[in-house]
């Protein structure tokens, strides 16, 4: 049974936790935000077309990353929000 991916060299396993508590609420906030306004109509400039589209995958990626507790990109620069 694998227990995780890990990168050479690396005695941090990838899949572990990085997202602090307020990291967490402010992702989980804008994300809801970005989509409410992709979706809303209530700014314009977001109403149609490609910065829509923007706005949702963002949302979805700072929602999904609120709720799994991980961020890929925290990963790659060494970054942790949240206590050991």
């Amino acid at each position: 049974m694998l227990s995780g991916i890990f990168l050479p060299n690396r005695k941090e396993n990838i899949m572990s936790v990085n997202v602090g508590k307020m990291d967490r609420a402010l992702r989980a906030l804008l994300g809801l935000a970005l989509l409410a306004v992709a979706f809303g109509g209530f700014v314009p400039a977001l109403a149609i077309g490609a910065p829509k589209w923007i706005a949702v995958v963002v949302g979805v990626v700072l929602l999904a990353t609120a709720g799994l507790r991980i961020c890929p990109l925290y990963t790659l620069l060494g970054i942790r929000t949240c206590q050991r």
